[in-house]
């Protein structure tokens, strides 16, 4: 059966609900996907956003961390240049111990030249930083001294897992794909050309990367009326789909996201995907994993846990009886 995740960054709509309800929302759904096998929360994060997207995700992983027992949390991705070496090695460690041993983190360079000037940190500068943190992260959780910026340091506490905490590096470009393949235990992409390259890369460093495993949509919503759904959807979807394509623009990187005048055009894009429970069944039997995103754009909670109960209640059950028969 796919692995089941659910995804929060914690963007708030504009005439929406406010961003308290939102986190309390989210915390709730942690606890139900846990009652009900799912997999991992992942979180995002990006910062200065003016819908407040999500700029702490190890506070909010704490949080989670606290209410649950068994789901991974997985970062998808922390922007690394922007922080303190040390800083997010120590943080990473106490969330590991807090949570019994189930971080995952995906680093990435950054692409929004806006956060870099937020944090004095130069866009330039991130092929080099990105080169150094693997590193840094790993000499810091042995718990021995090492040296860092001309001084010996030391990191405590360790991190329950062992020898480290799984680090993954995530990008879209050739750089990006060959730095994860000689520093990381994963690459997260969304195009299987750069995957390649990662792959081979990791081949010759001793590695033997996963297969490629194709991106489920960005958003599912499990609804019995598709059609009535997609009205209240539609302008939460066009409003994140245009602020990542926006940045994505302006930056001159590529991505799955792209600026969209009409809701032909996002609903082309097939990044966002309203589908009844026999549907959702299909989809998630396609994808090797299947994240959802319930409260997408800021979108009411109430919407978010109707789509979630259908999946719990409809979709889970089919998948799981296809598992138990004999080759299924």
């Amino acid at each position: 059966m796919s692995e089941i995740s659910l995804r929060f960054d914690m963007r708030a709509s504009p005439q929406g609900v406010s961003h308290q309800r939102l986190y309390a929302a989210a915390l709730e759904m942690a606890v139900y996907a846990e009652q009900n096998g799912f997999h991992s929360i992942t979180f995002s994060e990006h910062h200065g956003v003016d819908d407040g997207y999500l700029p702490s995700p190890i506070v909010f992983a704490a949080a989670i961390a606290g209410l649950t027992k068994q789901l991974r949390l997985d970062f998808k991705a922390i922007i690394a240049p922007l922080h303190d070496p040390l800083r997010l090695a120590e943080d990473l460690a106490v969330l590991d111990q807090i949570s019994g041993g189930r971080v995952q983190a995906t680093l990435a360079g950054g692409y929004n030249p806006r956060e870099f000037v937020m944090f004095g940190k130069l866009l330039g500068d991130r092929g080099a930083y990105m080169e150094d943190v693997i590193g840094i992260l790993t000499a810091a959780w042995t718990g021995e001294p090492f040296q860092y910026r001309g001084e010996t340091v030391r990191v405590t506490p360790l991190p329950v897992q062992r020898p480290r905490i799984p680090l993954m590096m995530g990008g879209s470009s050739l750089a990006a794909a060959r730095r994860a393949g000689r520093l990381a235990d994963g690459f997260v992409t969304h195009r299987e050309d750069l995957y390649a390259v990662y792959a081979g890369e990791a081949r010759k460093a001793g590695k033997a990367p996963v297969p490629f495993a194709e991106s489920c949509p960005g958003f599912i919503h499990i609804t019995k009326d598709p059609e009535a759904a997609w009205k209240l959807i539609a302008p939460h979807a066009l409003q994140e789909m245009n602020s990542y394509g926006q940045w994505i623009a302006e930056s001159g990187s590529d991505g799955r996201f792209k600026l969209v005048s009409s809701i032909e055009e996002l609903k082309a894009s097939g990044g966002y995907v309203i589908v009844t429970p026999d549907e959702a069944v299909a989809l998630a039997r396609q994808f090797k994993n299947i994240t959802l995103h319930p409260l997408m754009g800021g979108l009411d909670p109430e919407i978010g846990w109707q789509s979630l109960r259908l999946f719990v209640d409809e979709v889970l059950p089919a998948l799981q009886v296809n598992e138990a028969r004999p080759g299924g």
